[in-house]
């Protein structure tokens, strides 16, 4: 019998002011800021996908991957109010 596999981890964001307006797309936005925030998430080797409020890494990922994203996030201060680590 096999070990269930671990659900992926991820970190959820909380946006600051402009960011929360109603039609924003989050990490998925057109600003060209949001496009080299996305191309430097996915160069971490555990990156599965990036959703709007959300970055999911691979269940897999070591604590220290996860925690220098989580760092890496909370220095946006343009964009980011505080994140979760799930």
């Amino acid at each position: 019998m096999t070990a269930p596999a671990a659900p992926p981890r991820s970190i959820r964001l909380v946006f600051k002011g402009e960011w929360t307006a109603p039609g924003s797309k989050g990490l998925l936005g057109a600003d060209p800021r949001l496009r080299t925030l996305r191309k430097v998430l996915v160069s971490y080797p555990d990156v599965r996908h990036i959703v709007p409020d959300r970055i999911s890494l691979d269940a897999s990922a070591d604590s220290r991957t996860l925690d220098a994203v989580a760092r890496f996030l909370e220095r946006q201060h343009w964009l980011v109010k505080s994140i979760a680590v799930e």
